[in-house]
């Protein structure tokens, strides 16, 4: 076993959606589906950018699903290479995780006869996040005639049915060079797609089309057998979102990228993978199946953290499909978090300084339901507001289920303050803490503060009508997890908040005064952390 490779060799297109998963490839700025680059049926090609939300009905926000860079078709003889045509003679398809490139290697006959070895290899550079490269090598096995390659940017794309995108603008700067500019229709957020074609070896001419929502460039030319071709497709992607005018930053970065060429940035990509390794890596000796699966599920967590993004987060389904629509859960602070807090601190303090920029969203929905401070949404997009739908239909069925979770599952809040505590103080980040975490720690202790209820009969606060992070159990009482989390939360504030007094009494002072934390609502707070029912016996 190669534990730093996932190897399919076989296809089976029974299993095509869940492959496109396994195959996902990142660089932390957008996450692209391992379909092939000349499409299949029933495929499910997506790119989705971090942050790049737009309105949907129901989940009222969603990841956009951005137009298709992979887009490259071969033609011999003018047929069109299809892997559900024709014969394949061979297939293998590697994942590899050393360097986050994705090959397939096939030999693939036309129904004509004509027999070619051909080979993808593909990257999205984390030395230049903007960066995305597609090499495809072909070679004529047994046969002379017409090759070409078209490579597009197929802006008709929709996340299930639902297209999000305006055409704003495309166009060629030269016979091997295009773009093509969308625009979010309810977000008004604008993506610039530039690509670039080079066909190596043989003579091939170039031409431009500018197809609506689709301008693609062709390369032609003649192949005798043995002879083999290398095309290299280089695209570059901006948003609105990343501080730039994003058609000239696009256009820019794919000149510079062709001008140094496929290998260059091939070696960027694999320098850049090896330092992130070398923080990152995590062994099991002696179980190379544990070895292999664990290194496989870091390298999905290392493709999906945003490293020069503090806005945005790891969603539940990370960058890989439509499932969650890119909404971001707990599972981030408490199961994927500690990783980060461990290895590459900066990349936590990015995932927790998300929750510090929604913190507006936290607290309008701690007004919202009746509470103080801020209370973290269950699913959180590009805001930080509530966008768990309410009501779902049942499968194969007319019949709506009310969802519950984002009224009454109540412990994300602490798990985002336990993260915060976390990322504070195990790397010893004293100016995150004092600048971002504090804050966070404080409003969400005014939050559970707010939502314990004094129980006259017991003598004791409780915290009713919630879900436990089983998520599946709705309206109980006193749940074990969520009270211990709400008493930790508490105390965590006021050890923080006599930190932040001896470390930084204006810092303190501002804040105190910012949050309203007299001495009446710090009583109440110890009060709460003194007689919260854990149902614990001591007995």
């Amino acid at each position: 076993m190669d534990r730093w490779k996932v190897i399919e060799t076989e296809l089976n297109p029974d299993r095509l959606h869940e492959k496109e998963t396994v195959f996902n490839l990142g660089n932390g700025y957008l996450g692209t589906r391992g379909t092939f680059e000349e499409g299949y049926p029933g495929d499910l090609p997506a790119t989705l950018v971090h942050g790049l939300f737009d309105d949907t009905p129901v989940f009222y926000s969603e990841l956009v699903n951005a137009p298709n860079w992979l887009d490259l078709a071969i033609y011999v003889n003018g047929q069109r290479f299809r892997m559900d045509r024709g014969q394949i003679l061979a297939y293998r398809r590697e994942l590899d995780l050393s360097n986050a490139t994705l090959t397939r290697r096939l030999r693939w006959q036309s129904p004509h006869g004509e027999t070619l070895e051909i080979q993808f290899e593909r990257f999205a550079s984390l030395a230049n996040e903007h960066i995305l490269a597609v090499r495809c090598q072909v070679q004529a096995l047994d046969f002379s005639g017409t090759l070409e390659i078209r490579a597009g940017i197929a802006g008709h794309v929709s996340n299930l049915g639902l297209v999000h995108w305006d055409w704003i603008d495309q166009g060629s700067l030269d016979a091997q060079t295009n773009f093509l500019h969308l625009q979010t229709k309810g977000t008004q957020i604008p993506l610039v797609e530039a690509a670039h074609l080079k066909v190596l070896g043989g003579n091939f001419t170039y031409d431009s089309w500018d197809s609506p929502w689709h301008p693609t460039v062709v390369a032609s030319g003649q192949v005798n057998p043995g002879d083999t071709i290398s095309a290299e497709k280089l695209v570059a992607i901006y948003t609105g979102r990343d501080g730039v005018e994003p058609q000239q930053a696009a256009i820019e970065t794919v000149r510079q990228a062709s001008q140094r060429g496929y290998a260059a940035l091939l070696a960027d990509q694999q320098e850049a993978w090896a330092q992130e390794w070398e923080a990152c890596n995590i062994t099991i000796e002696g179980d190379d199946r544990a070895d292999h699966a664990l290194r496989y599920n870091l390298f999905n967590l290392l493709i999906a953290a945003p490293r020069h993004d503090d806005r945005v987060s790891i969603p539940a389904k990370s960058l890989s499909g439509f499932g969650y629509r890119g909404h971001v859960f707990w599972d981030t602070e408490i199961f994927i978090l500690p990783f980060f807090t461990y290895t590459r601190p900066e990349i936590a303090r990015n995932l927790l300084m998300y929750r510090y920029h929604t913190l507006t969203g936290a607290r309008d929905k701690a007004r919202s339901s009746g509470y103080e401070g801020a209370m973290y949404a269950w699913e959180s997009a590009g805001t930080g507001h509530e966008t768990t739908p309410r009501w779902l239909p049942l499968p194969d069925s007319a019949d709506l289920v009310r969802i519950w979770c984002g009224d009454i599952e109540h412990h994300i809040t602490a798990d985002v303050a336990f993260a915060v505590y976390q990322c504070g103080r195990v790397p010893g980040d004293d100016d995150f803490m004092r600048n971002y975490g504090a804050e966070i720690l404080l409003d969400t202790a005014c939050f559970w503060g707010s939502r314990a209820e004094w129980n006259a009969e017991r003598g004791q606060f409780e915290i009713n009508d919630v879900i436990g992070p089983d998520e599946f159990h709705d309206h109980v009482d006193n749940n074990a997890y969520t009270n211990a989390m709400a008493r930790w939360n508490l105390q965590a504030a006021l050890e923080t908040l006599n930190w932040l007094e001896r470390q930084a009494p204006e810092q303190a002072r501002l804040l105190k005064e910012k949050l309203d934390l007299t001495p009446e609502r710090l009583d109440h707070w110890r009060d709460v952390i003194d007689r919260l029912y854990l149902g614990y016996d001591p007995a």
